[in-house]
């Protein structure tokens, strides 16, 4: 192959050989590298362009390599069409492949290590090639800076740091760091695969069990009993099966690559330039106040990343060459804008900090004012004029905003305790006469907070969030994080003074109950008045609920009815107890007289209680009747359950 001009990459290479390098490159080429795509799963795509005046390009890799480039390499011309893709077969180089095999033990780690020659054949013709491909690469990791400003916002400035151990020099390349990390996986296309198919044998006929002989004598009782019960079924006929195809087989473990990758990667068009972009802007700037220190600012905003986000992923593009030297790390700036900010307190206790159960955490909060996600990393925080504490930033999306511990505060102290209940009764269900009503098992966690500082706290508490429940009411500003498992709620404290905060949780439970139950009453009532009720429900149960007012009426004088009876049975069960206690006693006759006429008095009020209870039973029988044939006669109703 004949270029017009030897590339840097190729003189490193010489050198690299002449001085004995320990380290080969991943990928090496005389095609210099134009581009570089740094990912946060392992891998980077690489972009190698120049003219090529011949018959063939050639690059030079490590054997675990071969799979990755062979999956992912896009071969373009730029100014022609006189090479298709379709056009050009790879061809695999072995330099040893007539090599006998080496018996030493450490052979194979050997030949792994090695380099193998991928050949991508051209027409001989002149070709201004662009070729990209994927392959293991340092994630890049960022490093943020927080200036917490007096006026409620801040300078929020984020870093990329870039490792090069590509094993050459990234001279003058652009580069793009993305903040995500797309699918991708290791392919092993450069290893051959030869299937395992299944074995067939011929081994003969052969019986392998010896037959019973049969007699027709007579046999003893236990032969006897043996032959009365039914044979043994025959065991399944045995299936051949493919190597490796039994499903209890383990898999084969993944082969070792060169250097550690993350299970995801990134298997898209790596360098493409879809997508919308947004320069990344920084705020109004304020002259600082004197001695403020605090981080500095980049002179000119072209200086900084062009924020792409496309399909969901964040993507920094530097605006100016970068080069990065092999076996060294690069530090570029991303962005620096001002956003919505401020130093708070919050209570959030932590297991790995003991002191936390009592006291909150001084945190710095801001609001993620870019168009981009802000990746997981550390952040220093900046307060009147000094470093005062560094946190880690978890993945922060586009509006989001972020609560950064940083300190722990020991003036304020929190205590907190719960309690649990059950209340409320809501309509939640009529179905043929049933009544089903909706409650809430109530949990009120209360925090108390003692401010002991000089000076008001306002404070955010981090409440645990109970499964399945519902914040009933919470304080303004409030922010219920679902999928994070907590809420946090707001309090103000002043100086020298105590606060109390009171988290409502609610989760609602149906249970049937009787028509004629407070509960049914409470129910009902509220959902008459309920402007969003049905309105032919609403039409039937007003209908109803006279009689239902008429049974519960009657029903409970029955009761009381039958409450007197009762204590009418025990009276004269004592008066008779009395008189047989005096029965033989001639001188208690007067006595005698009094109790049996008391007796008497009681049969006469019992015949006539036991008149009134059976007429008010046919009388609650009739309602009752009429009753369960209105109740049935209502529509369906299922409400939903109770919103947040």
């Amino acid at each position: 192959m004949r270029t017009r001009s030897l590339s840097a990459l190729g003189v490193a290479a010489l050198a690299c050989l002449v001085a004995g390098c320990a380290r080969s490159p991943v990928v090496q080429s005389e095609l210099p590298i134009r581009r570089v795509v740094v990912y946060r799963n392992g891998v980077a795509y690489f972009e190698r362009s120049g003219h090529v005046e011949g018959d063939e390009v050639r690059f030079k890799m490590k054997q675990a390599e071969v799979g990755d480039f062979l999956a992912t390499l896009a071969v373009m011309e730029q100014g022609g069409s006189s090479v298709r893709a379709a056009a050009f077969p790879l061809d695999m180089d072995r330099d040893n492949a007539g090599a006998r095999p080496d018996p030493d033990k450490d052979s194979k780690s050997r030949r792994d290590k090695a380099l193998r020659t991928v050949v991508l054949s051209l027409d001989g013709r002149a070709h201004d090639l662009q070729i990209g491909y994927v392959a293991a690469a340092p994630v890049w990791r960022p490093s943020y800076r927080v200036v917490v400003l007096p006026d409620g916002q801040a300078d929020l400035q984020a870093w990329g740091i870039v490792e090069n151990l590509s094993g050459e020099a990234w001279t003058g390349v652009k580069l793009s760091l993305v903040a995500g990390a797309p699918l991708a996986f290791e392919s092993q296309l450069g290893t051959p695969v030869i299937p395992d198919r299944p074995i067939v044998t011929d081994q003969g006929e052969v019986i392998a069990a010896m037959p019973k002989a049969e007699t027709s004598v007579e046999q003893d009782r236990e032969e006897q009993k043996n032959a009365e019960m039914p044979p043994p079924a025959p065991p399944p006929p045995a299936v051949a099966l493919p190597t490796g195809a039994a499903a209890s087989a383990p898999a084969a473990p993944p082969s070792k690559v060169a250097r550690d990758r993350t299970s995801a990667g990134g298997g898209g068009a790596p360098g493409g330039h879809a997508g919308t972009r947004a320069r990344a802007e920084a705020g109004p700037s304020t002259p600082p106040a004197e001695g403020w220190a605090r981080p500095s600012q980049p002179r000119s905003l072209q200086s900084l990343a062009a924020i792409a986000v496309q399909t969901g992923t964040t993507r920094y593009d530097i605006p100016s060459a970068i080069t990065v030297p092999d076996d060294h790390a690069t530090m570029v700036m991303l962005l620096a804008k001002r956003v919505r900010g401020e130093s708070i307190f919050l209570f959030a206790p932590d297991p790995g900090v003991t002191d936390s159960m009592t006291h909150p955490f001084h945190v710095a909060r801001f609001t993620n004012g870019t168009e981009g996600v802000l990746e997981r990393g550390p952040i220093a925080v900046f307060e009147q004029g000094s470093f005062v504490g560094e946190g880690l930033l978890d993945p922060l999306p586009a509006g989001g905003t972020a609560t950064v511990p940083f300190a722990l505060e020991r003036s304020i102290g929190v205590q907190s305790h719960a309690e649990g209940d059950v209340q409320g009764a809501r309509l939640a269900k009529i179905e043929n006469g049933g009544l089903w009503v909706e409650r809430d098992s109530v949990q009120k966690t209360t925090y108390v907070v003692e401010n002991g500082g000089s000076s008001p706290a306002r404070l955010l508490v981090k409440h645990p969030r109970s499964n399945g429940t519902r914040l009933f009411h919470p304080p303004a500003g409030t922010e219920d994080n679902v999928g994070a498992g907590s809420a946090l709620v707001p309090l103000s404290v002043a100086a020298h003074d105590q606060g109390k905060l009171v988290v409502d949780e609610r989760a609602a439970h149906r249970e049937w109950t009787d028509w004629f139950g407070p509960m049914a009453e409470t129910a009902v009532q509220a959902y008459l008045k309920d402007p969003k009720a049905r309105p032919e429900v609403v039409q039937a149960l007003t209908a109803l609920w006279p009689l239902r007012a008429q049974i519960v009426a009657k029903s409970d004088e029955r009761a009381k009815i039958q409450t007197e009876l009762n204590q009418l049975a025990s009276e004269a069960q004592e008066k008779r107890a009395d008189l047989r206690a005096i029965e033989k006693n001639k001188a208690a006759d007067a006595l005698r007289r009094t109790l049996t006429a008391r007796l008497a008095a009681i049969a006469a009020r019992q015949d006539v209680l036991t008149a009134q209870s059976i007429q008010l039973g046919q009388d609650l029988s009739e309602l009752q009747i009429r009753w369960r044939d209105g109740v049935r006669a209502i529509p369906l109703l299922d409400l939903p359950p109770a919103g947040p």
